[in-house]
């Protein structure tokens, strides 16, 4: 395995940690994922986004920032792979979606003195599915403060990453997720694995069958 440090990413509702819990398994490799149960503004932003936008994305910056640096920094004789599922580059896109201008201009200067002290991955797994798709799946996971998400916000985010990636030198595997079913599919786990060992100089795509 060329990569050390994996990052998969996606919008809400993408299955993101599923894929990490597995990935991890399958390369033996550290896992660390995002606490996001731990941010108290969570379910208040969703109620009024206007009031806790700024707390939330600070709490979630500080918390990722905090996971980060002590887990990245920790040598595992056992583990030389590390599987996350988040980019800690996330921080800025969502500010950028929730924050007004001001306070975005502020957030970005935490966050630049921030990233400046962590590893950035090698590669980024980057999960794409239609608006229908992560609606189920918000549903089906049942967190009482995500079921009245409304498609405008997953469609801003969607939007913002797939920006990113266009804009950004990001070695990134962009899975069409579609017909994702990580859980009782081990072919669409091996086909993510398959495309980590391909080589490939920005970006690589595959299709869930």
């Amino acid at each position: 395995m060329q990569h050390r440090f994996i990052t998969i990413e996606g919008n809400i509702g993408a299955g993101k940690t599923t894929l990490a819990h597995l990935l991890a398994k399958k390369l033996n490799a550290r896992l660390i994922l995002e606490e996001f149960a731990d941010n108290p503004f969570l379910p208040k932003f969703y109620e009024n986004p206007g009031q806790y936008a700024f707390p939330l994305e600070l709490f979630f910056m500080a918390e990722r920032y905090k996971q980060m640096k002590d887990l990245l920094y920790k040598t595992d004789l056992f583990q030389s792979i590390t599987v996350s599922d988040y980019l800690f580059t996330k921080c800025l896109l969502f500010a950028k979606i929730n924050l007004p201008e001001e306070e975005f201009r502020l957030y970005q200067k935490l966050y630049d003195i921030m990233q400046q002290q962590l590893v950035f991955p090698d590669l980024l797994i980057y999960l794409h599915s239609p608006i229908s798709r992560l609606q189920k799946n918000i549903k089906k996971r049942n967190r009482s403060y995500e079921q009245n998400i409304p498609d405008s916000y997953l469609l801003s985010i969607q939007y913002t990453y797939t920006n990113y990636i266009k804009q950004h030198a990001v070695k990134t595997i962009f899975v069409e997720a579609d017909n994702a079913d990580f859980l009782s599919n081990e072919a669409q786990i091996q086909s993510i694995i398959d495309a980590l060992n391909t080589d490939f100089e920005e970006q690589h795509y595959i299709t869930l069958l």
